[in-house]
């Protein structure tokens, strides 16, 4: 547990630096056992402190930017005490969460939307004439998405009084000219110099012949600052620019918050921090602990097994495929790890592309290469997918152009919860016409998808596939609509993706009972073909479609729809998904439970369904 002082704004710089040591080690303490975002709060420790120590977040408005560096921001907001539940179900979220504290001014988990948050925040406060600060925190890789220069632009444009913070930990967002840039930088960032320039604008503000000399004078200093400094993009959009700055001297933050929060209109302060910041192995592969399970804190290593997931076998699969076809690109919006792209930005360097946080682009970009003869794969997840529909729409199915979108997290993704979870492309890719969906259950019928996918198809194909490993089905179907796994007559049972396996236990128990479960697995989801379930069902007269999806314009939904269209009778039909609202954080497992998709409660569900009552009368337990 941390010893957080009562009252920051009272702590000296001494004690802030000692909270600043501990912070980190109770980061380190912490993450190691609940997994997390690591390296991106190791960074930007000392900054947090010094926000704390300016503003007061139950009132003052700080607005993070995706929100993974807000762990410490919770321990010194009260929940110090909890964070050992971090990211588990029913515990702290890992992203800032007003529901969680008054002191977390947003609910955030994608990136580059804290400025148009907080011009939104700021242009409130004036209308409804409030007093508060707005601070929006920005990382450079946050800078990548186009959101987030429209905010820049609509901030600096509006003269509102609020401070962006740029947290600058990597890349170069603009180029210095050297010692002298960094000598003058630094000269201007000192206490006198800040004082000075507050009294002299004060000072020549007081007369008529003094605000002239002040336009002047302020005419060739910037003339001559934005020939030597980094910072004319930012000035040129309306800001005041301080920095570059050390963003792990806590000390120099403070007072350059403290100055920052008297001026008037839009600043920008442009920090310099390094992730992962004082864990040696979090420093070294930075990239490793973004977003790490549990480890040993003493050495850094993984506690896991490693093993293969569906995101390996993507990239091995799509590597083998453009080693016979040079047309085939591959294409991510800044998530080359996580969507098992290393291996082919290591062999093709010349057909892969990163284009950072900035989905719209790649899609229309994919576009482009379509149109002009290759094959591009964009590998995405669900939940960031979803920020190019407009491009799906406009730029891709008009014109019918053959780009392959891999979805991966497609479904529940667990511990990251509301922002993450994949589960509304099931719902909107099939408002897109001509495209076609396909939903892999096991790793070889990955294999055989994608391959169909880039070399079989015509037009937008998606292939969406879960976060992990492929469970217990590990047959292949190739590319057929649907197939039957399983003969029966009581019931019929529809499923897509790895929730096959959930399908396949809950027969296993229904047969323990005596009810005799058919199984349609369906592969491609976009276009429907519903024959196999009509003609299943017409034999059964029951059916439940159990799907992680939401419950939108989900496969159930449309075969429900499809059985009324045919005038097929049934005794029953039921839904099990995900429902109309954001399913909370937590395992999968744990989440597949309580929304009624694992093996047991599917059987329980089914015994219902088949007329032989619910579990409360006293149908047995799955």
């Amino acid at each position: 547990m941390l010893n957080v002082p009562n009252n920051l704004h009272l702590i000296t710089d001494p004690e802030a630096e000692a909270l600043c040591a501990d912070l980190r080690d109770r980061l380190v303490e912490v993450v190691s056992r609940t997994g997390g975002h690591l390296s991106a709060n190791l960074g930007a420790v000392e900054l947090t402190v010094a926000l704390h120590r300016v503003f007061a977040p139950e009132r003052d408005r700080i607005v993070f930017d995706v929100g993974h560096q807000c762990y410490c921001h919770k321990m010194l907001t009260g929940r110090d005490g909890a964070m050992d539940t971090l990211r588990s179900f029913g515990g702290l979220s890992g992203f800032p969460k007003p529901g969680e504290s008054v002191c977390d001014a947003f609910s955030v988990g994608h990136a580059s939307t804290s400025v148009s948050v907080a011009v939104g925040m700021a242009r409130a406060r004036s209308i409804l004439r409030k007093d508060y600060h707005v601070v929006a925190l920005l990382g450079d890789g946050a800078l990548t998405g186009g959101l987030a220069y429209e905010g820049l632009s609509d901030a600096g444009d509006s003269g509102e009084p609020m401070i962006v913070i740029l947290n600058d930990n990597g890349m170069s967002i603009t180029q210095s000219v050297g010692g002298v840039a960094e000598h003058l930088a630094h000269q201007r960032l000192k206490p006198q110099y800040l004082s000075f320039k507050k009294g002299y604008r004060r000072v020549m503000n007081g007369f008529s012949l003094g605000r002239h000399i002040y336009k002047v004078t302020h005419k060739i200093k910037t003339a001559i600052k934005e020939t030597l400094l980094p910072c004319s993009l930012f000035e040129d959009m309306g800001f005041t620019y301080l920095g570059p700055v050390d963003g792990h001297d806590v000390r120099g933050l403070t007072r350059l918050l403290r100055y920052a929060k008297d001026l008037e209109g839009p600043v920008l302060l442009h920090v310099r921090t390094v992730k992962g910041k004082g864990y040696a192995p979090a420093e070294a592969d930075p990239g490793r602990f973004h977003g790490v399970g549990k480890f040993d804190p003493a050495t850094g290593l993984s506690l896991a097994a490693p093993g293969r997931n569906f995101s390996q076998v993507f990239g091995e699969t799509l590597c083998a495929l453009a080693e016979k076809d040079r047309r085939i690109c591959a294409v991510t919006a800044a998530m080359q790890p996580g969507t098992g792209l290393d291996g082919f930005a290591q062999r093709f360097p010349e057909r892969f592309f990163d284009v950072g946080i900035a989905e719209g682009h790649a899609v229309t970009m994919c576009a482009g290469m379509a149109k002009q003869g290759l094959v591009p794969v964009f590998a995405v997840y669900s939940s960031f997918l979803q920020r190019a529909y407009d491009m799906l729409l406009h730029d891709v199915a008009i014109q019918g152009l053959h780009v392959v979108f891999c979805v991966d997290r497609a479904g529940l993704v667990g511990e990251d919860g509301e922002t993450h979870h994949g589960i509304f492309d099931v719902g909107f890719l099939d408002t897109i016409p001509g495209i076609q969906v396909l939903c892999p259950a096991s790793y070889a019928e990955l294999a055989d998808m994608l391959e169909y996918a880039v070399k079989g198809c015509r037009g937008p194909v998606a292939v969406r596939y879960p976060r992990g490993g492929e469970g217990t089905c590990r047959m292949s179907f190739g590319h057929a609509p649907a197939a039957v796994l399983r003969e029966g007559r009581d019931l019929t049972l529809v499923g897509y993706g790895t929730q096959i396996n959930a399908l396949l236990e809950a027969a296993e128990l229904l047969e323990e009972k005596g009810v005799s479960a058919e199984i349609v697995k369906l592969n491609s989801i976009t276009p429907l073909n519903a024959a196999p379930v009509l003609d299943s069902v017409k034999k059964t007269g029951t059916l439940l479609v159990a799907e992680e999806s939401a419950a939108a314009n989900c496969v159930g939904i449309r075969l429900a729809a499809a059985l009324a269209q045919a005038g097929i009778e049934t005794r029953n039909i039921a839904l099990q998904n995900l429902g109309s609202g954001f399913p909370p954080q937590g395992s999968v497992q744990q989440l597949r439970r309580l929304y009624g998709l694992d093996g047991a409660s599917i059987a329980g569900k089914a015994w219902e369904v088949c007329g032989h009552g619910e579990k409360a009368a006293g149908h047995p337990a799955f």
